[in-house]
């Protein structure tokens, strides 16, 4: 009987010091731990995790025109696209889809994204404009189809404008092209394509100081130090569709066709550091 209560005492003092010692862990709200061996790189912390808190940084959040996260549902899309800058919502146009399937842009935030059709769908802002020179937009994307407009500027907030630039476009060969136009196209164009049916992110910025640049998935891919005026046009931000008659490499269908998540426009020219921690929140 002995070697046996000398076990039982062994036991509990045993479970007394795995007790002690995590009573002794300090608590800690990090989302997980890291050891990083490697002496040559270094790491950082991102500035946001969410698209939500990317663009609703002070600097963006005081220059946004609209930020439409377009994740409502096969009901709530009935009161239009809800603006996270805290305006009017925006309209969904024709055909209305969800989709929930994985992986989606912005993953750590809530709903699905937008599914456009190619035929009927789009989003109009409710804001008219007169003449917007310096802005950005933006837009998280993903398409296998090599045509359409992801988002522009236009003189009518439903149907086809008879005035529209300020716009991102897919060529015929499925790259990115950004232009404005005053008696003439005016536009700088992404080396690459865009259409391998992943989720990208692009952004446009345009002011009188810095002329015209394009970034795609938080980089630099195209830029024109010359500061083209834009045609003085009263209008509105469109998402998704809008005429690009007259447009080079547009194809004959104007329509974009694939996903979206995160439309926004702004009337600053986001910075570099910008675009790229909206580019890894969403990531």
């Amino acid at each position: 009987m002995r070697p046996r209560a000398a076990l039982v005492a062994v036991s509990i003092l045993a479970l007394a010091g795995v007790a002690l010692g995590a009573q002794a862990v300090p608590s800690s709200s990090a989302a997980y731990l890291a050891r990083v061996t490697n002496s040559i790189n270094t790491t950082a912390t991102a500035p946001y995790f969410t698209c939500a808190g990317a663009t609703n940084a002070t600097a963006e959040r005081a220059g946004a025109i609209f930020v439409f996260p377009l994740n409502e549902n096969g009901i709530s899309y009935l009161l239009g696209a809800t603006d996270q800058s805290g305006h009017a919502n925006g309209t969904y146009r024709g055909a209305f889809a969800t989709s929930t399937t994985t992986p989606l842009a912005c993953p750590r935030d809530a709903g699905g994204a937008y599914v456009l059709n190619g035929s009927s769908s789009y989003v109009t802002s409710p804001t008219q404009l007169a003449n917007p020179t310096t802005f950005s937009a933006e837009v998280w994307f993903k398409t296998t189809v090599a045509s359409g407009k992801l988002i522009g500027f236009g003189n009518s907030n439903n149907g086809t404008s008879s005035q529209f630039d300020r716009h991102i476009y897919l060529s015929t060969t499925g790259q990115l092209v950004f232009g404005v136009y005053n008696g003439g196209t005016n536009v700088i164009t992404s080396p690459l394509a865009y259409t391998n049916g992943a989720w990208h992110h692009v952004v446009a910025t345009m002011s009188p100081s810095a002329g015209m640049s394009l970034y795609v998935d938080g980089a630099l891919v195209a830029s024109s130090a010359t500061f083209t005026v834009p045609e003085n046009t009263t209008g509105y931000w469109r998402v998704g569709y809008d005429s690009l008659s007259g447009w080079p490499s547009t194809g004959t269908n104007y329509y974009f066709t694939g996903q979206m998540r995160w439309a926004a426009a702004y009337s600053i020219a986001l910075t570099p550091a910008q675009v790229a921690a909206h580019y890894n929140a969403g990531r």
